[in-house]
């Protein structure tokens, strides 16, 4: 499984802007500098940020993005979904055949996993395990959070945030 780059681009753009003071807009030329992306790609990926309540864009000539709310209470699990959407990581393919039914379980608990036999896709049962257990683990993962494992320089000096 792979995330697309324009989620690796929101996630260092939201980085960026938590890392910056309160009310200290952050322009999309600067931010598209920084991370090395066009202008309108990362305006792209702001836009869908913002329409979700992540960023908040500033008008004006001081005019920018900066977070719409405290960088503690965005995860990177909302992140992911703003971007990347909100999808099933894996879907079982269809085994109607005699030789794949070992695949299958009788008595399916969950009617998006079955398939038109009614059906259990065992392989689906572990897939979604996992992905659950990576959920979570990115549901406890913040932005905030990378803020405060992460040095710093500032003039020379490595700061500890």
């Amino acid at each position: 499984m792979q995330f697309s780059k324009s989620t690796g681009y929101a996630l260092h753009a939201l980085i960026h802007l938590a890392h910056k003071e309160r009310g200290h807009n952050v322009g999309i030329k600067e931010l598209s500098a920084l991370l090395g992306v066009s202008e309108s790609y990362l305006s792209k990926i702001m836009s869908k940020l913002r329409q979700d309540g992540i960023v908040r864009a500033v008008t004006g000539a001081s005019g920018g993005y900066e977070l719409a709310r405290s960088a503690d209470q965005i995860t990177f699990l909302e992140v992911i979904h703003v971007v990347e959407g909100r999808q099933n990581l894996y879907e079982c393919f269809n085994m109607n055949t005699q030789r794949h039914q070992l695949f299958y379980e009788a008595g399916a608990a969950e009617p998006e996993a079955s398939d038109r036999s009614g059906k259990e896709c065992l392989v689906k049962k572990v897939m979604n395990g996992a992905e659950q257990q990576m959920y979570q683990y990115l549901q406890q993962h913040t932005i905030q959070g990378v803020l405060d494992s992460a040095s710093f320089e500032s003039n020379g000096a490595v700061i500890k945030k």
